[in-house]
């Protein structure tokens, strides 16, 4: 009688688990698949905005298709998808307040952000070029190789090589544009800064930009213009 009770208990507990593993099979089919991002609706919220949140047309300030012509503006064309949605995630924490973006980017929902971010990252990046010869020799020097001497990284250590960055992780920063690029390197130290007057959201720049003088800044600032 022991033995066949036994049998009986093990029996009905394969059934449970069993009964209870196609239960949860069931919930994992039923539940909804995370909705991806379209790059179609992105590009119409790029080039329209969003009237009825009060955000304007991505474009006006960033130039058609994230090819920005205004040296303060960033270029956006090409940039990791993942990168660029982070960011508008970070306009609306204390990590990162803009005056203009923060507004912006906390009156665009998560999927309005995801599809900005996608249509931008499958655009085509444009170049830029160096303009001081006298200093991009030294700005490919703390590109390449860093700052030995204050302890600065190389950037192409996280950048790349060519500035393409590591999608998810690092920017892009190939043909970004001269002014753009400083104003970052002086928010990121806490220094006066165009538009950005708080970037708290990567302690290793937070870091390295401590250690750079404005001459190095704008050096460097200068030989990534030109990287394509």
């Amino acid at each position: 009688m022991n033995r066949a009770f036994s049998l009986l208990l093990k029996s009905l507990l394969v059934a449970t688990l069993a009964v209870s593993g196609a239960a949860s099979a069931n919930e994992h089919a039923a539940a909804p698949a995370p909705a991806k991002a379209d790059p179609a609706k992105g590009a119409a919220l790029y080039d329209a905005g969003v009237p009825a949140k009060g955000v304007p047309a991505c474009m006006s300030c960033h130039g058609a298709a994230g090819a920005s012509t205004i040296g303060a503006n960033p270029k956006l064309a090409g940039q990791s998808e993942a990168y660029l949605y982070k960011q508008l995630v970070d306009f609306t924490t204390p990590n990162r307040k803009n005056a203009i973006m923060s507004p912006y980017a906390g009156a665009l929902s998560d999927a309005d952000k995801k599809d900005v971010a996608a249509y931008l990252s499958a655009q085509t990046a444009k170049q830029g070029a160096a303009r001081n010869k006298d200093s991009v020799e030294l700005g490919k020097k703390i590109y390449r190789g860093g700052i030995a001497g204050t302890g600065v990284a190389a950037c192409a250590s996280c950048h790349g090589a060519n500035g393409h960055g590591i999608p998810a992780l690092f920017p892009r920063l190939a043909g970004q544009h001269q002014d753009y690029t400083i104003a970052q390197l002086k928010s990121f130290k806490g220094g006066e800064a165009i538009k950005d007057s708080a970037r708290k959201n990567s302690v290793q720049m937070t870091t390295l930009a401590k250690r750079m003088s404005d001459e190095e800044m704008a050096a460097v600032a200068d030989y990534i213009a030109g990287l394509k």
